[in-house]
């Protein structure tokens, strides 16, 4: 099994695309790979294909540079390997386009609709199509998210794919990791933090947008801290709840209501000496 040594956004960036593809259906996996995203088919025109084509030339001139130096030549440059944006056909161009379409509405899911998706059945990723251009210049459809078969006669499904192995061990990494900072470790109950944060990872995982953020580090860091925050605030309050028992049954509390109290003396006898050695103003 690969050991994850470090996580970073490019690597995590890989991952979910690669699970958000096993959700989804092709008519060729080339077309599984996007090069821009666009909220609409009405967005595409001459700017966003040229960007598209930059994008497209900057993927493929890191993927041969990251090739080159697996296979031992540490004298190709990158800007050697880069293929120049505008000798790129707009035909090899896939448009990500995000959108609800394809997705069956769902009446009964909720009331009062504020956004699009409350409108549909809930999926675990916003839903997207592929696009790219024929040789008649014309934009097809040639991949969707939460769909099995193909592109007219398949159907909406969104239970069969999966994480890939690599995030899951990612997201183990992330919560182990954060578990060892010196604000958590201490803790007893460090384990049952670390098993929730994973819990909330593979849930809301796949859910990162890549196209609002490139730093899904970030994303998935705050649900961790979540994550930590919310077990430490249920266990302080059934802590709370058994100190209370036990002062009331005149045993006992635990170590920490314990200091608690003898920090509030203390913080009263100082504040009483800080008050009685206080001067009073002079009068000028």
């Amino acid at each position: 099994m690969r050991r994850v040594k470090y996580l970073n956004n490019r690597d995590l960036l890989k991952q979910i695309h690669k699970s958000k593809v096993s959700f989804s259906s092709f008519t060729d996996d080339e077309y599984a790979q996007f090069d821009i995203i666009l909220p609409s088919l009405e967005k595409v025109n001459r700017l966003t294909v040229a960007e598209a084509k930059r994008n497209r030339a900057s993927r493929i001139g890191k993927q041969a540079y990251e090739d080159a130096r697996e296979a031992g030549d540490k004298k190709t440059k990158l800007a050697d390997v880069t293929p120049d944006w505008r000798k790129i056909e707009k035909t090899d161009l896939v448009f990500r386009i995000m959108t609800f379409d394809h997705i069956p509405k769902d009446s009964t899911r909720k009331r009062k609709t504020k956004t699009i998706a409350d409108e549909h059945t809930k999926v675990n990723f916003p839903p997207f199509q592929h696009w790219k251009f024929d040789e008649n210049d014309n934009l097809i459809c040639v991949g969707k998210s939460h769909w099995q078969g193909g592109m007219q006669n398949g159907s909406f499904n969104k239970t069969h794919g999966r994480i890939t192995e690599e995030l899951g061990r990612m997201f183990l990494k992330l919560a182990d990791r954060y578990g060892t900072r010196s604000n958590w470790r201490g803790y007893t109950y460090n384990d049952e933090m670390r098993a929730q944060a994973v819990l909330q990872l593979s849930q809301i995982g796949l859910q990162f947008d890549e196209s609002k953020s490139e730093n899904p580090f970030a994303y998935y860091t705050a649900a961790v801290t979540n994550s930590f925050t919310r077990v430490l605030n249920i266990e302080k309050k059934n802590q709370n709840i058994r100190d209370d028992i036990l002062q009331e049954n005149n045993l006992n509390p635990s170590f920490t209501r314990q200091n608690e109290n003898v920090f509030k003396e203390d913080k009263e006898k100082l504040a009483e000496f800080y008050k009685s050695i206080r001067r009073p103003k002079a009068d000028y």
